[in-house]
């Protein structure tokens, strides 16, 4: 199976994304697709020996909507990137020039057929009951431009129709065709001698409709510009060019061009062009584009730089790792775009109205008009009711409910430092009330340093040798506190050979003939190691240390004590948790005593302790079982199958690359309060679309009846078509604005 993102252009509502959906849905070879309107994008997963792309284009074209296969932002040269903004300025420009033709003729036709009703001077030689012929034909010209300014509608309307997916479009074309058809015919009669027809010629109710559909959907298309500012905000990010050395002459090369291994040269205040590490200078970087966080980062030889973060006082000039799409900044813009392109299981009770809501809406008016012809009732008035019920009826809000909103707050959340992969991600973030965290590197900085050292028999030293020399290529943050204590001692440490790691234990290795096992008491225990120093490690274990026992040859030698240093903002991000309804647990494979000694001093709830990397995902589950809505937060290899088990896994981007893939959200920074931020935000998010949906479902289910004439028979008042074309037009702007007020979140 190949999965494939296609760019889909001429959809014009929810109906359209829908129908396209439920389409390719039913082709041979397709197993799943999702259509998101908002994004313009289709992702499709299909059996490449059944479908192809050139094959899948041709598919969308049979439904009048084009396809083209999609190029990733981060992928994108910038003089791409740049081509396609001046597009769809330019297709936005066209719009809003089209949009004031037409109000500089409807607001004349306007004067012209109903300014005399209230009074309002026209000439003679159009009045209409002087010279009807004139009063008709002069709106009939009047009319004409806007018709044709808002030929689309009637192109894409009645071209979906007679495919058999009709959609917005439809709806306003055979509205206002059925209004300027009477018109047309009431012109003929008053042409034949019959004066009446000029008080009801409907040409102000189908120019204005137009009108006012091309101004919402121009309003519309100029508020969903912004919700993709913060994807526009991060390819704008790179700089175009680089200072690059090779074969000792320097130069400018565009970024796309950089290779890994080039020497770059990064002057104060420009962009890193990409990820590398630093060779020579020291300055500082400001990450808060990329990470949210505001402090910048000291830089010095052997710093890791960031692609699009800013280099601050000195001059730096550093190697390339990743360049082009491997970039830091290139997955996150990936990212991004994934999360805003999948759809939230909320959107599901939307997706499938909107499928049906077209020909329901035309069966509607349709059933509406021929109830009131047969109530008795004159041309004129069922076919305002007739014109009414079409055009006030809006798929475009549903469809747009919830993927602005999620467009918007992934945006802005990437803004803040938080990843979201998707938008069922999001939305199962919102609904977590149990946060586990990992301990070390999430709740503590992940680098304890050894505080303590009992040796049986052996100098301390050499038993910090031989153990140091074991370890040093362990990833293990108790062994890398035994490295480090070594170095800092400057020991000359013995030859290491045959390590071999033991998972959730320790390890095993041969050091200068001995053997050595180091790690946990688990793995004395599982070796027939006998534990003797136990006052020692009872001391130790009192004190909050995180305990590393050592046998040499079989028998016990001595035990490490390392105590790790609780990260500055844990206490004040975990009483945040608890202010928002969060329970808190942390877990660990530390001893009961150290890790309560961090859990006390953070304020968490609860403590799983001694809990192997294994077992991390079974207490996960467990959680889960008790009806526990669970978000598990890591940095490290051994969190991977927890963060994979929880409904929600949140991975600090500061860990490894296995625990970021595994994870759900990626939390940029290396403090606990971006977990804050994204659970604030995806709840923020949610209400955001419940408030979406509540209007959408709302204005149709009152819009619809009240033009259909329902609150006219018990003596209420009558939808006229042009009040029904702003209601329409105003329900989708009121949609995507009430999701651009998430960009103001903080």
């Amino acid at each position: 199976m190949t999965e494939k993102t296609f760019k889909i252009s001429g959809m014009h509502c929810a109906a359209c994304s829908s129908s396209l959906e439920r389409f390719m849905q039913r082709q041979e070879g397709v197993q799943s697709v999702s259509v998101n309107l908002t994004t313009e994008k289709m992702d499709i997963v299909y059996d490449d020996n059944t479908l192809d792309v050139p094959k899948i284009c041709e598919l969308v074209s049979r439904l009048s909507f084009g396809a083209q296969e999609y190029v990733s932002a981060d992928a994108l040269a910038a003089e791409n990137r740049k081509k396609e903004d001046a597009e769809k300025k330019a297709e936005l420009n066209a719009m809003k020039k089209r949009v004031i033709l037409c109000i500089c003729f409807a607001v004349p036709l306007l004067y012209v057929s109903m300014g005399h009703m209230v009074g309002l001077p026209l000439p003679m030689f159009m009045m209409p009951h002087h010279a009807p012929l004139t009063f008709a034909i002069v709106q009939l010209i009047l009319t004409l431009p806007i018709v044709i300014g808002g030929r689309n509608f009637y192109i894409n309307g009645f071209g979906s129709l007679v495919k058999g997916h009709p959609n917005m479009d439809t709806l306003v074309a055979v509205g206002t065709f059925s209004a300027l058809a009477y018109g047309l015919y009431a012109v003929v009669k008053i042409a034949l001698g019959d004066a009446s027809y000029s008080e009801n010629l409907f040409f102000e109710s189908a120019a204005v409709v137009i009108t006012l559909v091309m101004l919402g959907k121009y309003l519309e298309a100029r508020s969903k510009r912004h919700t993709s500012d913060a994807i526009r905000a991060l390819t704008e990010l790179a700089p175009e060019t680089a200072l690059v050395t090779r074969h000792g002459e320097t130069g400018e090369v565009p970024v796309s061009e950089l290779r890994e291994g080039d020497v770059i040269t990064v002057r104060p205040g420009e962009r890193f062009p990409c990820d590398g590490t630093v060779t020579s200078g020291a300055s500082s970087a400001d990450l808060s584009m990329l990470t949210g966080e505001s402090l910048p980062v000291t830089l010095d030889v052997g710093s890791g730089v960031t692609g699009g973060s800013i280099n601050g006082e000195g001059l730096i000039v550093f190697t390339a790792t990743k360049v082009g799409g491997d970039t830091a900044l290139a997955q996150i813009i990936r990212m991004v775009e994934d999360a805003q392109g999948k759809k939230a299981p909320i959107a599901k009770l939307a997706d499938k109205v909107a499928g049906v809501f077209v020909p329901v809406v035309m069966a509607i008016a349709v059933a509406s008009a021929i109830i009131w012809a047969l109530c008795g009732k004159d041309i004129e008035f069922v076919l305002n009711i007739f014109v009414s019920v079409l055009v006030v009826a809006c798929p475009c809000s549903l469809g747009l409910a919830t993927p602005t909103a999620i467009m918007v707050g992934t945006g802005r959340g990437a803004e803040m430092g938080v990843l979201y992969k998707s938008g069922e991600a999001l939305q199962a973030m919102a609904f977590a009330d149990t946060v586990v965290l990992d301990k070390t590197g999430t709740v503590t900085e992940g680098k304890p340093k050894l505080s303590s050292i009992y040796s049986v028999s052996l100098p301390e030293d050499e038993l910090l040798g031989i153990c140091a020399a074991a370890e040093s290529g362990s990833e293990h943050p108790v062994a890398k506190a035994i490295t480090r204590a070594a170095e800092e001692r400057e020991l000359s440490l013995p030859m290491a050979e045959s390590i071999t790691a033991v998972p959730g234990r320790g390890i095993k290795a041969s050091v200068s003939g001995r053997e050595v096992l180091i790690g946990n008491a688990l793995l004395m225990k599982e070796n027939g190691v006998e534990i003797t120093a136990s006052d020692e490690r009872k001391k130790l274990e009192d004190s909050g240390c995180m305990l590393m026992f050592a046998a040499i040859d079989g028998s016990f030698a001595g035990l490490f004590g390392a105590v790790d240093t609780i990260k500055s903002d844990s206490p004040e991000a975990i009483s945040a948790l608890h202010n928002i309804g969060i329970d808190t647990i942390m877990i660990t494979g530390d001893n009961e005593k150290a890790a309560h000694s961090i859990a006390d001093k953070a304020n968490i709830d609860r403590v799983l302790a001694g809990v192997l990397p294994e077992g991390k995902a079974g207490e996960i589950e467990k959680l889960k079982a008790a009806g526990k809505k669970v978000c598990m937060v890591g940095d490290g290899i051994n969190d991977a199958p927890a963060l994979a088990s929880a409904d929600i896994g949140a991975a600090i981007g500061s860990g490894t690359d296995v625990a970021i893939e595994s994870a759900d959200v990626v939390l940029m920074g290396s403090h606990l309060g971006a977990l804050v931020t994204a659970l604030r935000l995806s709840k923020a998010v949610i209400r955001n679309i419940k408030q979406n949906l509540f209007w959408a479902f709302f204005y149709n289910s009152v819009g619809i009846p009240f033009a259909a004439g329902l609150f006219y028979a018990f003596g209420g008042p009558l939808l006229s078509p042009m009040f029904a074309g702003a209601a329409m037009a105003l329900s989708s702007i009121s949609v995507v604005s009430n999701a651009l007020r998430l960009k103001r979140f903080k």
